[in-house]
């Protein structure tokens, strides 16, 4: 009998109830998922710390009564994303009839104004950042907020943004202007910060999106 292989499905399908669960019902304690799934509170710790980290799940102090808060968890929006929906097929026709009623011009247009309004959010959260890096770390947090489990990796004199996942990757499939948006809201966010070019495409084959900051030969440290 393979012991690692039957431990790491138990853990799996722990993983898969504690998530369904917390999707099915309000936010709960850790005794209270224990219960539930018919396990102990340190199995349950456990697949939390491992759910925290992927940005699934998340604990806040709640005070439900006498004594000391409790933390209850609940799903982030990358938790719930986790559960299939029809969002990407209405996405793609919403799209295309934008395209029928209005033509390419008009396409060109909704894709602007959603440029405009991600951009006009990114500025205001990063124009107090003091370094490259920081704007580098604060972009990925505004992006994995948003689903693309985004992070940055240092490479030498620059920096990578790279993006994991692809929440809108059945609207970019159909329409790679959105792309094509992305990279210049990158662009002008790090103007005169440094150049912005993207190296692996998801859409184009990669595993992963991931975009190079280069910054000047001067400020590179």
């Amino acid at each position: 009998m393979n012991y690692a292989s039957n431990d790491f499905e138990n853990k799996a399908r722990t993983e898969d109830h504690l998530l369904r669960w917390l999707k099915t019902h309000e936010a709960c304690s850790t005794a209270s998922l224990a219960q539930a799934l018919g396990t102990t509170s340190e199995a349950v710790r456990q697949q939390l710390v491992k759910l925290v980290e992927q940005n699934l799940v998340v604990g806040e102090l709640a005070r439900t009564g006498v004594g000391r808060p409790k933390q209850l968890w609940h799903l982030t929006p990358l938790g719930h994303a986790r559960f299939p929906d029809a969002h990407g097929q209405l996405t793609v026709q919403l799209i295309e009839s934008v395209g029928d009623l209005f033509g390419a011009d008009g396409v060109a247009r909704l894709v602007e104004h959603r440029g405009a309004q991600q951009l006009a959010r990114y500025q205001a959260a990063l124009g107090s950042a003091l370094s490259l890096a920081e704007r580098a770390e604060r972009l990925a947090e505004l992006r994995s907020e948003e689903g693309y489990m985004a992070r940055v990796a240092r490479d030498g004199d620059d920096w990578l943004l790279i993006e994991d996942h692809c929440p809108i990757c059945a609207a970019a499939t159909a329409c790679q202007q959105f792309c094509a948006s992305e990279l210049t809201q990158f662009q002008t966010l790090m103007a005169g910060w440094a150049q912005v070019t993207r190296e692996t495409h998801l859409l184009a084959g990669g595993r992963r999106c991931v975009y190079r900051l280069q910054a000047p030969a001067d400020d590179a440290a």
